[in-house]
C-alpha cells in the first residue's frame, strides 16, 4: 500500500501545476502559448475575446459524451445501419480552420495584425500572429497528466457509459476508440466496429472522458507528422516546413534527437534535486526562519519609528516651551515700558499731581527758597512737554519679530523617510589608472544619499569569483587568491591596490554602505597592469643643462623646452636652412639587466618630441657634441630615430618615438629584420587605425605613453599607457647599461608619470641608481 499511497501524494501535490492560470481550474484541451505557458482553449479564446477581437468558432469539447448520448441514440435508432462517426482530425482541423479567421474577411484583404494575449504568469502580452490561437499547438502531454490526475484523485470510481446503448439502461463502457473518439461497450463495438472492414484497424484504448489527437500534427500542413525540431527557432518542423526559406542556415535535428536530448536533460535535472533534497530542506527552513526574524525586526523597526516620532515630538515641545517662554518675557518688558507711559500721560492731566505741585509751587514769594525748589519741577515739565510735543511709543505692539519661519523644517519633515543605501558609485576613468600600484578614484551621484564607508572589490579577469577579505587599504592577499577580494570600509573616494600580478586585466566595482546597508555596485571597470615592473627615475640634469632652451622642474620629474634667444640669434639660417638645435635628457637610472617599463606624458602643443632608450656612453658621447639637425624628421643614419635603417648584423644604439603637435609617428616595424617578433601583440594603433606603410605613419598621441625595455632581449616596446595597448616595438642595443631618455626639438613638455606610492609622500631626493647584476664602471 505504501507505493501506492506514495503516487497519490505524489499526484495530489502537483495539482497547481495543472491548473489554468486563466479560471484557476483543471487545463482542458490546453495549448500552448508562444511563452510557453499552458492555458485553456475556451478561457484563451475568452480572454481575446475581452481584449476586443473577433470570437473564434471553438470545436465541441470531446469530454462532454454525457450531453450527445441521447443526440447519438436518437440517431442510431432512426437508421438502420450504425451511424457516422466524427473523423479523427474533427477538432484539430477545426482549431487550424477556425481561429484567427471570422465572417467577412476577404484574401485579398492583406494579413491581418498579429493578436496579442495577456499572458498572466509572465505579466506581459505575448504575440499569437495573425492566426491567433490557430498558431498555437495543442498540450498533449499535460492533457494525459491531466486525465492520469483525474482518474488517480477524483475519478478512480466513477463509471464511463457506452454512448451508443439503447435507453433506458446504457452498459458501462469497456473499451474507448481513439479514431472514432467514443466510449463503447463490447456488443457496441463489434456492432460499430464490423470484422474485415476499416474501422476493425482502429486503435482502442481504455475508456476515457477525454479523446485526443494519437501525434501532433502540422498546423499549416494537414496531416503531416511534426519530424524535426529548430534549435535556432525552438519550433516543431513537419517535412515541408523544414524546406522552407525561413529555416534555411537554422540548425534543424530530427524529432528523436531532440526528444532524447531534453529527457536527459530533465532526467538530470530531475535526479540532481533529489539528490539535494537536504540542502532544499536546510533552505526551506533557513527561509522559514528569516520569516520569523523579517517579522521580529519589523516590530523592532516599528518601535525605532515611534521612538523617533516622540522624540521629535518632545523635542519640539521642548523646544515651543523655551520660545514661548522668551515671548512672554518680551510681552511683560513691553507691557512695563507702555504703563510707564500711561502714567506719565497722566500726570500731564489737569488736576494730576504734578500740575497741581506746579500752581502751588508758583504762589511762593521768596525768590531764593523758590529758585532752590522749583529747578526739578521745571526739568520734569520740560520733560513732559517734549514727550507730549514728540509723542512716540515706548514699545512695540507687535510682535513681527518672533514669528517663526518653518518651511525648511516642514520640507525636511515632509521628505522624512527611511535612509537608504546609496545609490551605485561612479568610477572617475580619467583619474583612475594602473601603474606601480591600482588606483581607483570615484564618487556618489548627487542625489545619492551619503555613504559612511566603502568596500572594494576587484578580481583578475577570467578567474572564477568567489574570494575571501583583505585587511585594511593596504593590507595582503586573501587565501583564495584569485577570487574576489575585497578592501573593507575604505574611507575617502579613492583606494590603492597593491601587489597585483603584471601584464593581467583586472575587474574592479565599488559599493558604498551606510545605515541602511551596502548599496548597488557600481558599473565595472577593467585596467591592465603593466607588462613589467615599474621603473621609477627622475631627470638627470648632471650632464649639464641649456637653461636658455630647458628647464626642469625641482622634482625633476617634468621638462619643458623653450625656444629662446639661441634660436632667436640663429633666426637667419633657420629661415634659410631650418636648423635646428636638440637637446637632450636622460633618467638617473643605468638598466644593465631585467624587463622595466615607465610612462610618460608629452603635451600636445609640443614640435618634436623623442621618447625612448639609448646606451648610456653614446649619449654622453651625443649630449657632448651636439649634432645639429637638418629638418625636424632626424638623419636617419644617425641613429636617433627608430635605428631601422642601420645595419642589420647590429641592433642600434638608440630607439626614439617622434611625437609632436598632436601626433605620434610609428615607423615601419622591424621586427622580421632581426628576426623577432612582439610577443605575440599586435601593433594595436597601425592595424586598426590606417594601413600599413614601409614608411610609417602617424597617429594621435595618445594621452600617455608607456615604455617597456627588455634587456636581455634587446628589445624595447611602446605602449599606449592607458590602454596598454601596444604600439610599436623595435631592437635597441643593450651590450652596456641602458637608459631612458627625451630629447626636445624647439618647444615642447614632458612629464614623467607620477608613481602611485608617492602621491601622499614626501618628495624623494635625487639619486643616481644603477640596476645591474654585477659592479660595472660607468663612464662619467
Amino acid at each position: 500500500m505504501a507505493p501506492v499511497y506514495q503516487v497519490k501524494s505524489n499526484l495530489k501535490s502537483m495539482e497547481q501545476e495543472l491548473q489554468c492560470p486563466v479560471c484557476k481550474g483543471m487545463v482542458k484541451q490546453p495549448v500552448v502559448l508562444p511563452c510557453l505557458h499552458s492555458v485553456c482553449l475556451l478561457c484563451a479564446s475568452e480572454v481575446l475575446v475581452q481584449s476586443g477581437y473577433p470570437p473564434p468558432d471553438l470545436p465541441p469539447e470531446p469530454n462532454s459524451p454525457a450531453s450527445n448520448t441521447t443526440q447519438r441514440q436518437a440517431a442510431t435508432t432512426a437508421q438502420s445501419g450504425p451511424s457516422p462517426l466524427p473523423k479523427a482530425g474533427r477538432v484539430d482541423r477545426q482549431l487550424r480552420q477556425g481561429f484567427g479567421t471570422y465572417p467577412g474577411r476577404r484574401r485579398k484583404e492583406g494579413p491581418s495584425a498579429a493578436m496579442l494575449f495577456p499572458c498572466v504568469p509572465c505579466g506581459r502580452d505575448v504575440e499569437l500572429g495573425e492566426r491567433g490561437l490557430a498558431d498555437c499547438m495543442r498540450n498533449l502531454t499535460l492533457e494525459r497528466i491531466v486525465e492520469r490526475y483525474r482518474h488517480t484523485v477524483s475519478l478512480g470510481s466513477t463509471a464511463v457509459l457506452c454512448q451508443f446503448c439503447k435507453p433506458p439502461q446504457p452498459l458501462e463502457a469497456t473499451k474507448g476508440c481513439a479514431d472514432c473518439r467514443a466510449n463503447f461497450c463490447n456488443e457496441c463495438f463489434k456492432l460499430y466496429h464490423p470484422w474485415g472492414t476499416p474501422r476493425a484497424q482502429h486503435e482502442h484504448v481504455l475508456p476515457t472522458l477525454n479523446f485526443r489527437p494519437k501525434v501532433l500534427s502540422c498546423i499549416e500542413h494537414d496531416q503531416e507528422r511534426l519530424q524535426f525540431y529548430c534549435k535556432s527557432c525552438q519550433r516543431l518542423l513537419c517535412s515541408l516546413c523544414k524546406l522552407r526559406r525561413v529555416h534555411a542556415g537554422h540548425k534543424i535535428i530530427p524529432i528523436t534527437q531532440a526528444y532524447q536530448t531534453l529527457k536527459d536533460k530533465i532526467t538530470k535535472e530531475l535526479n540532481y534535486v533529489l539528490s539535494n533534497q537536504d540542502t532544499v530542506l536546510s533552505q526551506i527552513t533557513q527561509l522559514e526562519n528569516v520569516i520569523t526574524q523579517t517579522e521580529v525586526n519589523s516590530v523592532s523597526a516599528r518601535e525605532q519609528l515611534a521612538q523617533c516620532v516622540r522624540d521629535l515630538t518632545a523635542l519640539i515641545a521642548e523646544r515651543q516651551a523655551g520660545l514661548a517662554q522668551t515671548l512672554e518675557a518680551s510681552r511683560q518688558r513691553r507691557g512695563e515700558a507702555l504703563a510707564n507711559q500711561v502714567a506719565e500721560r497722566r500726570s500731564l492731566l489737569e488736576h494730576a499731581g504734578l500740575l497741581a505741585f506746579a500752581q502751588e509751587l508758583l504762589k511762593e514769594t521768596d525768590p531764593s527758597c523758590f529758585v532752590h525748589a522749583a529747578r526739578h519741577t521745571h526739568n520734569r515739565l520740560a520733560q513732559s512737554i517734549e514727550s507730549l510735543q514728540c509723542f512716540s511709543l515706548a514699545a512695540d505692539p507687535s510682535f513681527r519679530h518672533f514669528q517663526l519661519d518653518v518651511s525648511r523644517e516642514l520640507k525636511l519633515l515632509s521628505e522624512l523617510g527611511f535612509i537608504q543605501a546609496p545609490l551605485a558609485p561612479v568610477i572617475d576613468t580619467q583619474r583612475t589608472l594602473a601603474y606601480d600600484q591600482l588606483f581607483l578614484c570615484w564618487r556618489l551621484p548627487q542625489d545619492s544619499c551619503p555613504a559612511w564607508h566603502f568596500s572594494v572589490e576587484y578580481r583578475r579577469r577570467g578567474v572564477v569569483p568567489g574570494g575571501g577579505v583583505r585587511g585594511g587599504v593596504r593590507g595582503g592577499l586573501a587565501a583564495a587568491r584569485w577570487g574576489w577580494q575585497r578592501l573593507e570600509e575604505v574611507n575617502g573616494n579613492s583606494a590603492v591596490i597593491d601587489r597585483l600580478e603584471m601584464d593581467s586585466v583586472y575587474v574592479l566595482r565599488v559599493r558604498g554602505c551606510n545605515k541602511a546597508g551596502y548599496g548597488e555596485y557600481s558599473e565595472e571597470v577593467y585596467l591592465h597592469t603593466p607588462p613589467a615592473p615599474v621603473l621609477n627615475f627622475y631627470l638627470d640634469s648632471r650632464w649639464g643643462l641649456h637653461a636658455d632652451r630647458l628647464v626642469v622642474s625641482k622634482e625633476q620629474r617634468c621638462a619643458r623646452s623653450i625656444p629662446g634667444l639661441s634660436l632667436l640669434q640663429a633666426a637667419d639660417r633657420a629661415l634659410t636652412s631650418c636648423h635646428l638645435t636638440a637637446d637632450l635628457l636622460v633618467g638617473d637610472v643605468a638598466i644593465t639587466q631585467g624587463r622595466h617599463y615607465w610612462a610618460c606624458s608629452v603635451e600636445p602643443g609640443s614640435y618634436l618630441v623623442k621618447v625612448g632608450v639609448g646606451l648610456e656612453s653614446k649619449l654622453q658621447e651625443w649630449f657632448h657634441l651636439p649634432q645639429e639637425m637638418a629638418s625636424p624628421r632626424y638623419d636617419p643614419d644617425s641613429g636617433h630615430d627608430s635605428g631601422g635603417e642601420d645595419a642589420l648584423d647590429s641592433p642600434p644604439p638608440f630607439t626614439f618615438l617622434t611625437m609632436g603637435m598632436g601626433k605620434i609617428y610609428l615607423p615601419p616595424n622591424t621586427s622580421a629584420h632581426h628576426g623577432c617578433q612582439s610577443n605575440g601583440r599586435d601593433s594595436g594603433l597601425s592595424s586598426s587605425n590606417g594601413p600599413s606603410s614601409p614608411t610609417g605613419a602617424t597617429y594621435p598621441l595618445p594621452p600617455r605613453l608607456g615604455v617597456c625595455l627588455d634587456f636581455e632581449k634587446g628589445r624595447v616596446t611602446f605602449y599606449d599607457a592607458h590602454s596598454l595597448r601596444p604600439l610599436w616595438e623595435g631592437p635597441v642595443d643593450c651590450s652596456a647599461p641602458v637608459c631612458p631618455a627625451f630629447c626636445f626639438i624647439g618647444g615642447g613638455a614632458l612629464q614623467l608619470q607620477e608613481l602611485v606610492a608617492n602621491r601622499n609622500a614626501d618628495q624623494t631626493p635625487v639619486r643616481r641608481v644603477t640596476i645591474q647584476s654585477r659592479v660595472t664602471k660607468i663612464n662619467k
